[in-house]
Formats: structure tokens, sequence, C-alpha cells
């Protein structure tokens, strides 16, 4: 299958960009980043255990399924250094990785529905499908690098409020729905780079892989010149003077 069609590899990225994105969602909006588990040696009381997430704050009883305290002004009042980076990183990587996922759809529908050969004064100038592809894997791998680190920051900031206070923290699903959700964009990024550079031919522009070297303008050319071959080299070369009267 030439590189003007829709490459199954192309099909995949796309599902896998989008399914990273529905899992950086559902961690953006679940509260289990941190778990802080509070113990009471009171037979009468049940432990208590505190959901924190970016946005809003849950407490448990231990076999209990509400919160016995919601409090949904929570992120006006993050006090973690770590949860406050990941209520702006996290959005941003999602907004990177949509722009993203726009792009590499321009360019599945630009090899799907637009002519393979363009007008030769517009070859220049037209969506070029190899380099949105391009430009979506460059911006999944910025996305999978924005979620990434302070996901995994997560971890070491957890030991670090375990050592500061008391080991009753611990980190909680949305950290794995996250770094496997970087790792999808990771993923991602890398099906659509192999995808250009099996496509890409060498002699073009880094930004045109497809419209821009000379044996695809070959079929912008005017007809042949075989009807001329076949007059002698004097009609050729002669002219012909004419005088006025």
């Amino acid at each position: 299958m030439g590189c003007r069609d829709v490459h199954a590899a192309t099909v995949l990225a796309f599902l896998s960009g989008t399914a990273s994105v529905a899992g950086l969602l559902a961690a953006v909006l679940l509260p289990n980043w941190r778990q802080m588990r509070l113990y009471t040696f009171n037979k009468n009381e049940r432990n208590v255990t505190v959901y924190t997430g970016l946005w809003i704050k849950c407490a448990r009883f231990d076999g209990s399924r509400d919160c016995v305290i919601y409090d949904p002004q929570w992120y006006t009042a993050v006090d973690q250094l770590d949860l406050r980076v990941l209520q702006f990183a996290l959005p941003l990587s999602m907004l990177t990785a949509v722009s993203a996922l726009f792009l590499c759809l321009i360019g599945m529908c630009n090899t799907a529905f637009v002519s393979s050969v363009p007008n030769i004064k517009l070859a220049k100038c037209l969506v070029n499908s190899a380099g949105c592809h391009l430009v979506a894997g460059l911006l999944f791998l910025l996305a999978c690098a924005i979620c990434l680190t302070p996901s995994v920051w997560v971890i070491f900031y957890n030991n670090y409020l375990n050592r500061k206070y008391e080991p009753v923290f611990s980190f909680d699903i949305s950290v794995f729905i996250a770094i496997a959700s970087a790792g999808g964009l990771f993923f991602t990024a890398v099906l659509l780079f192999l995808w250009y550079c099996a496509c890409k031919s060498l002699p073009s522009p880094f930004w045109q892989p497809l419209y821009s070297h000379a044996p695809s303008m070959h079929s912008y050319a005017s007809q042949p010149y075989s009807a001329r071959s076949r007059l002698s080299a004097i009609e050729i070369d002669i002219p012909v003077v004419t005088h006025a009267s």
C-alpha cells in the first residue's frame, strides 16, 4: 500500500491517541490521586480514608461508599505541590494531544479524499498528509512528556510526605492511569514517526515529503515530446521568416 493511502499504522495511531486522551480525562476527573488513611484505636469507631484528587477531596469510613466529608472547592486550596502542578500539566497535555489528533485526522482525510495529483501552482501550499502526521507525532511526544513527568513525581513526593509526617500516604489508581496514558501517547508518536520514515523520500524537503521531489512533478508536465520528435531537424531548427509587403 502506498503512502498516499490510509495506512493501518495511521488508523491505529489515531485510535491509540484517542484512548490515551480518554485515559487522561479519567485521571483528571477521578478523586484518586492520593489516599491518606487515618487509623483509630477506638473499637467503637471506624478508620477513615481521605481520597484526594485534583479538584475534589472525599473522606470515607471503611466499608462505606459515601463521602462523610466532600469538598468540591478543594482545587482552590490545594496544599500539595505535586497536585497543584498536575492541575496545570494534565489539561495542557490533553489540549496538546487533542491538537495532535486533529492534525492526524486532517492527514488521514487528506490521503483518503484529496486527489493525489494536485495543481502544480498549488503544490507548495497544499496540506501534506505526511507533514501532518509528523507534526502530530511531535505533539503526541510533547503531550507524553508533559503528562509523564509530574505523574511520576507524585510517587516520589508521596515518599517525601511519609518521611516528613507519618506513613499514612499512598498514591492511588489515577497515578497508574496517567502513566499508562502517557505510555499510550508515546506509542502513538512512535507509530506516526515510523509511518513518516517509511514514506518520506530522502531528496524531499523536511516538511513536504510527498509533493516536492522531482518524480512527483513529472506527472504535472505537459504533453510528451513524442509528437514533435517525428519531425525532422530542419523543420524544428529553421525558423520561418515572413516579409511585410
